[in-house]
């Protein structure tokens, strides 16, 4: 199989480095090739929203999986809007990576893949328009995968307590879904694997209020954690603020069912247990 990834980004590049193996040629897009000399074993294409290179083109036609990971923006999808007439005329599997924050806000209660989402957002907006787009156009099988906020290594509530940037803010009823970047891929790799379409949360199995994974972090490193902010008079930038306008428990059962798909990190703590100890080897989760 051939893979092409459209935004080779942090999950994308974890994927590629998990189950690169299992494909015969992997290529993919990012904005600038001759600034990423990490991504060794890659054939790098540029793509910044206008219609790329007849390379990149051809690289996009002969691929058997397409993997979707760039956000949409205020005109649209900008892969669909440079790319539409090559999806359309090709069979392939696209996986698009999405976001449970489509669903929005539903008071803390259970949601699935069956709820319609709501968001109030622009951007949540944007990402249903997007799914709906991909579904339509790309022929073949398309997965809808439905992140939920995403860790691993450097990037972690580890990592921000170490530098000075955790924060444990306070809302009342508040709480979030995770998903640790080793279960996306796998995630990926199943839906690849699966036959026909759907949509799928790709989640953990215990939504919690984000200061309880700080409060553990901290508890891991031995440190004291930051002192509880009030959610109503927290200083925070517009887009950070957007973060708490819903409060959802999202259910992965049938992430689980459907794609068979067994959690190596079903909580946050299982997740933030397994990069202490790869991140500081000497101790002991």
């Amino acid at each position: 199989m051939r893979l092409f990834i459209l935004g080779l980004g942090y999950s994308a590049l974890h994927f590629v480095r998990k189950f690169g193996g299992s494909f015969s040629h992997v290529a993919g897009t990012v904005r600038d090739p001759a600034t990423r000399n990490d991504l060794a074993g890659i054939e790098l294409h540029g793509f910044s929203g206008s219609r790329p290179a007849d390379a990149t083109i051809d690289r996009i036609r002969e691929s058997d999986v397409l993997i979707v990971s760039i956000p949409p923006g205020p005109l649209g999808d900008p892969a669909l809007a440079a790319l539409g007439d090559v999806m359309a005329a090709g069979r392939r599997k696209v996986v698009y990576l999405s976001t449970i924050g489509v669903y929005g806000d539903h008071a803390g209660g259970w949601v699935d893949e069956s709820t319609p989402p709501q968001s109030s957002l622009d951007r949540a907006r944007m990402r249903v328009a997007a799914e709906q787009a991909w579904t339509e156009t790309a022929h073949g099988d398309v997965a809808i995968l439905r992140l939920a906020g995403i860790y691993g290594p450097g990037r972690n509530a580890l990592v921000t307590l170490r530098s000075g940037r955790a924060r444990r803010i306070i809302k009342p009823g508040q709480v979030f879904n995770r998903i640790h970047v080793d279960d996306i891929a796998s995630a990926i790799m199943a839906a690849i694997s699966h036959q026909g379409c759907g949509t799928w949360n790709v989640c953990d199995d215990e939504p919690t209020p984000p200061q309880d994974v700080i409060t553990y972090a901290a508890q891991l490193m031995g440190i004291a954690p930051p002192a509880d902010e009030a959610f109503s008079t927290a200083e925070m930038s517009p887009m950070a603020r957007s973060f708490y306008a819903s409060s959802a428990r999202v259910s992965n059962a049938r992430l689980k069912r459907e794609l068979g798909v067994a959690l190596v990190h079903p909580t946050y703590r299982h997740g933030l247990d397994a990069l202490w100890r790869a991140e500081d080897g000497t101790h002991a989760a």
